[in-house]
């Protein structure tokens, strides 16, 4: 990256940051005033408040729908889940499912049969 660029990115990105905050701050503020307060009586928010509100759903749900996971994520557990034997993949299916509540197998294109 040439110094120019650089210098740009040091110049955009800040206020980029803070133009995403006020946009998000004032469309969760005005969205809050608008629905709850007629639906469920609750108060008024904030602008402050609608940004602490953002944040507060930034870390517990993760994300302003950015990937999950790295972009090779998929691509790299279909072919581990390829080189499984069938017995492997029932233990893999039986550990994700008592974590997760259900595990879908990634489609390799040919059904297995049960």
């Amino acid at each position: 990256m040439s110094m120019r660029r650089k210098r740009w990115f040091f110049v955009a990105a800040p206020i980029g940051i803070v133009l995403f905050i006020w946009i998000g701050g004032e469309v969760v503020m005005h969205l809050w005033n608008w629905l709850l307060p007629a639906l469920f009586g609750w108060k008024l928010l904030t602008f402050w408040q609608a940004v602490g509100l953002l944040a507060l759903c930034r870390i517990l749900f993760g994300g302003f729908g950015g990937r999950s996971h790295h972009p090779g994520f998929r691509w790299r557990m279909r072919e581990k889940w390829e080189q499984m034997t069938p017995e492997e993949r029932e233990k893999f299916r039986e550990r994700m499912g008592s974590r997760c509540g259900g595990f879908r197998a990634p489609d390799s294109g040919a059904k297995e049969t049960a």
